[in-house]
């Protein structure tokens, strides 16, 4: 195949204009930022739940605490959870996120004894299945677990119409690697969710999520990251790293022509007539970035800058002359 070429034709530029989404020019919490919003989370979290649990231990509200997250590969999860345990897949809130809480065994033996009036205290016989009665408890507690992950999310403030839909258990099972609430390789959040009840009675759960949806369940960080506006990129030249960046610049005296006959003549001692232009262009590369006049500032030579090119924009006004 030949292609012949016409020296006359006039090419348009066919490269797009960068058109970037408020996904990709949004900047996200910074780290200070989702800590506190993770702190608020946490600490709303403990609250509903300790109220909404007030019922299940004979009218006297637990104690919460949600320890900080701990990220780790989702092998690891089911490997701390081992191969029984009370599992429930939670959905938590109106967008259907999923969040998987396990307690092993012996835990939902204690909180059920607890229920019915008892000390609550751990045994030492593990059960090889759930009593029906704890398995009753366990959905209960996982109900009331998964409303106060919504909660918590939306700032402690549901509606009337999704107080009964904002959250609730999806499926349970003894084998959280059935449940699937995330893969083998996939990056998660790990919680350890402590309770108690007076002095002598701990109880222990698991909180786990992939690490992806954590931002998600956290509404101060959500507000951060919505009401953040997309950074330009005269701004984004401004900040750091960006601004460090050390260029190169350079300002062109005078430009002129020799024949190539003169170039090689050329020897020392040889004297060049030189014209310097009005407006000394100062370059970057081969673009020039603004012009300007050729003077001194205390014993150096510098260069007060006078106009920029058309399509580049002025810099801070107190940036007008450069050394």
């Amino acid at each position: 195949m030949s292609m012949e070429l016409n020296p006359d034709t006039a090419f348009a530029d066919a490269r797009p204009v960068a058109r970037h989404c408020d996904e990709l020019v949004m900047r996200g919490p910074r780290p200070e930022e989702r800590a506190e919003a993770l702190s608020l989370w946490r600490r709303e979290f403990c609250r509903a739940l300790s109220q909404d649990l007030e019922g299940l231990f004979a009218g006297e509200r637990p104690g919460i605490v949600l320890a900080e997250p701990e990220i780790v590969q989702g092998a690891e999860v089911f490997a701390r959870i081992g191969p029984l345990a009370a599992n429930s897949l939670l959905r938590c809130g109106a967008d259907d996120r999923t969040v998987l809480l396990s307690l092993d065994l012996k835990t939902a033996i204690a909180l059920t004894d607890r229920s019915f009036g008892g000390s609550g205290k751990l045994s030492q016989d593990v059960p090889d299945q759930l009593p029906r009665s704890a398995a009753l408890l366990m959905d209960q507690v996982a109900t009331r677990i998964a409303k106060a992950i919504a909660s918590a999310s939306s700032g402690g403030i549901v509606s009337a119409e999704d107080s009964e839909a904002d959250g609730d258990v999806i499926i349970r099972s003894e084998s959280a690697a059935r449940l699937k609430p995330f893969g083998l390789e996939a990056s998660c959040a790990v919680f350890v969710l402590h309770m108690s009840a007076g002095s002598d009675a701990h109880w222990d759960a698991v909180l786990a999520m992939p690490s992806e949806r954590l931002d998600a369940l956290l509404s101060g960080a959500a507000k951060i990251q919505c009401d953040r506006k997309p950074i330009s990129p005269d701004h984004a030249s401004q900040l750091s790293p960006f601004a460090e960046i050390p260029l190169g610049l350079e300002a062109v005296l005078a430009e002129f022509e020799l024949s190539l006959g003169r170039l090689e003549s050329l020897a020392p001692g040889d004297q060049i007539p030189l014209c310097v232009a009005r407006d000394i262009p100062l370059r970057l590369g081969t673009e020039t970035i603004a012009l300007g006049n050729l003077g001194t500032q205390e014993d150096r030579m510098a260069l007060r800058i006078t106009r920029f090119p058309s399509g580049v924009s002025a810099p801070h006004p107190e940036q007008g002359q450069i050394t």
